[in-house]
């Protein structure tokens, strides 16, 4: 007899299986995430056919098997139809869902994953058709918590290099600020700026002082091959410690890549993701929003080591929909 076990969970993925049947991965409370065979969901008349649909939650019943599980029976708890009839909303859902499929585990529960994602979800389904621009203000908001989730948040209070508090100045239009996607955060320009200073004139002077060392190999006295052999009576000069070939390395701070510059308003919005304000932040421009994005797109690419494919959806709807080139 097959053993078999009961979980909730969210649809994430689908794919094509024989004539008829689907394998669908699914992030689950109980389970973390799982794949599983949706047996005759192709069907015009199955019942599982809907509820195999991709953001459709159920309450399942699950057969083991040797090497794929079976869905025997499920019971649609949720759905989300209002992101299928929005293509930015349903972008922005594919690209929070190959996040997730990229941060969760199997076999271990994952209840605060599964709840964060159905919260954002909820969200994005209850945004306004008239606003596009708080799709990007929700997806950007999202991708922060999943980031912040896996442990992965970006340092945007503090500057990477002195961990001196940066706050922005929204009085002074030319005032910005560092990304460092490789350093985790935030970086003051100040202080990047002495550091590269300082790199330069320590490549200098170590520039300098190995020339001079040529310089004075070069000019050491050869011995004459006529010189005449010493005795071996005669007593042994004391010996002198031989000059080392050698120099010594002082390590210095390594000069951080600046990913992208930020303004006052882009740094304000990062420093204030973690809020739930951040959606109600009023005088907000699309194009903020959209570096914003950006900006933890390439910093959760980085740090997941792939890139999201389903980015280039965003990137596409909102080329066609505002005239901008992303």
């Amino acid at each position: 007899m097959s053993k078999t076990y009961k979980a909730t969970g969210i649809n994430l993925k689908t794919q094509v299986l024989g004539e008829s049947d689907k394998i669908v991965t699914i992030l689950t409370r109980e389970f973390g995430l799982i794949r599983a065979v949706a047996p005759g969901a192709r069907k015009h008349n199955s019942s599982l056919g809907g509820r195999s649909g991709m953001f459709v939650v159920n309450e399942l019943l699950i057969a083991k098997g040797r090497s794929l599980d079976k869905i025997t029976q499920a019971q649609t708890v949720k759905t989300y139809p209002g992101l299928s009839q929005d293509l930015g909303k349903l972008a922005a859902s594919q690209y929070l869902a190959e996040i997730v499929l990229c941060q969760a585990l199997s076999e271990h529960p994952q209840e605060e994953l599964y709840e964060l994602l159905n919260e954002h979800l909820q969200r994005l389904e209850a945004l306004p058709r008239t606003e596009p621009s708080s799709i990007l203000a929700c997806l950007a908001h999202a991708v922060f918590h999943l980031l912040a989730l896996a442990g992965l948040t970006p340092q945007v209070q503090t500057c990477c290099l002195t961990q001196r508090p940066l706050m922005p100045d929204s009085s002074n239009p030319n005032w910005q600020v560092g990304f460092s996607i490789p350093c985790g955060g935030i970086i003051c320009l100040e202080a990047w700026e002495n550091l590269r200073k300082e790199a330069n004139r320590s490549a200098s002077r170590q520039g300098r002082a190995g020339e001079q060392g040529r310089r004075t190999v070069n000019q050491s006295p050869v011995p004459s091959p006529q010189s005449p052999v010493p005795n071996p009576q005669s007593p042994i000069p004391s010996p002198q410690s031989p000059k080392p070939d050698y120099q010594t390395v002082v390590h210095r701070q390594e000069l951080p890549v600046i990913s992208v510059r930020l303004n006052a308003q882009e740094l304000a919005m990062l420093q204030q993701m973690s809020q739930p304000e951040i959606m109600q932040i009023n005088n907000t421009s699309y194009q903020s929003w959209l570096s914003v994005e950006q900006i933890l797109r390439q910093y959760a690419q980085y740090h997941l080591g792939r890139p999201i494919r389903s980015a280039t959806l965003i990137d596409s709807y909102f080329a066609a929909n505002h005239d901008t080139t992303v």
